[in-house]
C-alpha cells in the first residue's frame, strides 16, 4: 500500500507539467494479481491491506487516484483483482509518457507482455532489472522516475546492489527522480541503509516510513520504507497527509509508527 501510494503521488506530480515524462520499473512482476489464487489465499495480505483501506471514508485525494485505479479491476464491486505497480503507473500515463518495465522470472515475464501487448506506451523486458538501469539510462524524456522494488531475497546482500546500481545509476541519469522500497525487519539495518543513502551523490533523499510494529520484532516483517532520491518540489507535504491515513487504516498493534523525514538535503 506504501509502495504504490508514493508511485501515485510521484506520477501526480510529474502530470503537473505539461511535458511528458517517463517511468522505469525494474522489478515490475505480473502486472495484474488475481486474489482467489491459491498464492493470494495462502498470504491473505490483501485482508490486512488493500480492502480495510478501500473502506476508509476520508483520505486525501492521492489516495482516492490511487483507489479509484484499484475499483477499475474490480467493476462488480468485490475485490478479486488487484493491480501491481506497471498497470497502476500505465493507468496515470498521458498519450506522450512512456513506461518501460522489466521482470526477471520468466512466467512473469511472459504475463507482463501479455498485460500491455496493446499499449503503445509500454514497452516490457525480460531482464534483469539492476541490469535493466545500466543499460536503459538515461531514458527518453528525459524527465521521470525509477522505481526499484526488488523482491529481497538476498537479504541483507539486496542493500548493497541496490546502493552499488544507485551510484551507477546517477552517473547516467543524475537528474532522475529515484524512489526505492524496502522491508524493515531490524532498526539497525534500516538505519545502516539511511546511512548509506545519504552518502550518494544525489542532492537530496527523502524517507517515507511506515511501521506497523515495533522496529526490532524480532522474526517479522514490521514495516517498510520507500527512499526517494531527486524527490519532486515539495512532495514531502504530500506524504505526510497520507501516512497517517495508511497508517490508521493498516493498523495492527499500538506500536506502529510513521515518518517523513529527509535523510539528505
Amino acid at each position: 500500500m506504501l509502495k504504490h501510494a508514493v508511485l501515485v503521488a510521484l506520477i501526480e506530480s510529474f502530470k503537473q507539467k505539461s511535458s511528458p515524462f517517463s517511468i522505469l520499473d525494474t522489478h515490475a512482476g505480473s502486472a495484474r494479481y488475481l486474489l482467489n489464487s491459491t498464492e493470494s489465499e495462502k498470504t491473505r495480505e490483501f485482508a490486512a491491506g488493500i480492502k480495510p483501506l478501500l473502506s476508509v471514508a476520508q483520505m486525501p485525494s492521492i489516495l482516492h487516484v490511487y483507489l479509484n485505479i484499484v475499483r477499475s479491476f474490480n467493476p462488480g464491486g468485490a475485490l478479486q483483482t488487484y493491480p501491481g505497480s506497471p498497470l497502476i503507473a500505465a493507468s496515470l500515463l498521458r498519450a506522450n509518457d512512456t513506461l518501460v518495465a522489466c521482470e526477471l522470472q520468466v512466467d512473469e515475464a511472459v504475463r507482463l507482455k501479455a498485460e500491455f501487448q496493446r499499449d503503445a506506451r509500454v514497452s516490457c523486458h525480460q531482464r534483469d532489472g539492476y541490469e535493466a538501469l545500466r543499460a536503459l539510462l538515461p531514458p527518453k524524456p528525459k524527465r521521470g522516475l525509477v522505481l526499484i522494488d526488488p523482491p529481497f531475497e538476498a537479504q541483507f546482500e539486496e542493500y548493497n546492489q541496490i546502493l552499488f546500481a544507485l551510484k551507477q545509476a546517477h552517473q547516467r541519469w543524475p537528474t532522475g527522480t529515484y524512489a526505492v522500497w524496502f522491508p524493515i525487519k531490524l532498526r539497525q539495518d534500516a538505519e545502516a541503509f539511511y546511512r548509506h543513502i545519504a552518502q550518494l551523490p544525489f542532492a537530496k533523499a527523502l524517507l517515507v516510513e511506515l511501521l506497523l510494529h515495533p522496529a526490532n520484532s524480532a522474526l517479522r516483517l514490521n514495516g517498510c520504507g520507500v527512499v526517494v532520491l531527486n524527490p519532486p518540489y515539495r512532495i514531502e507535504h504530500t506524504f505526510s497527509e497520507i501516512l497517517p491515513v495508511l497508517a490508521r487504516a493498516l493498523e495492527q498493534s499500538r506500536y506502529g509508527s510513521h515518518e517523513v523525514r529527509f535523510l539528505k538535503r
